[in-house]
């Protein structure tokens, strides 16, 4: 993989909520670098921890859903487990899990179990 494509894998999400102007400041992080009072501070974070490991789940399972709807065997251009793994940079057995998990989520089954 090139070095740019790599750097721009590990770069977080630009996330789209926070003001640009807000975001380009490496020091800013949804204004928890305003708050002085560090029990405010810690509710505040929590909140966010909270809010962004809800929002990765969710995430995962669109993953999930997406790699088994590429997969399809009725699509006449249906993406093997291999190539879905390589353009979502995961291993081969991962992106067959996935798949898995993606078929019983478009059924209908089941929670995150990644």
């Amino acid at each position: 993989m090139a070095e740019a494509e790599r750097e721009r894998r590990l770069r977080p999400a630009q996330l789209l909520f926070e003001p640009a102007e807000a975001a380009a400041d490496p020091e800013h992080f949804f204004d928890l670098e305003s708050i002085d009072d560090p029990r405010a501070l810690l509710a505040r974070a929590t909140e966010l921890t909270l809010a962004f490991r809800a929002a990765h789940d969710r995430a995962i399972e669109f993953q999930a859903v997406a790699a088994a709807q590429l997969a399809d065997p009725r699509r006449f251009d249906r993406l093997s487990a291999a190539a879905i793994a390589e353009s979502a940079d995961w291993t081969e057995d991962y992106a067959k899990r996935m798949i898995e998990f993606g078929e019983g989520l478009l059924r209908g089954e089941g929670e995150s179990r990644h």
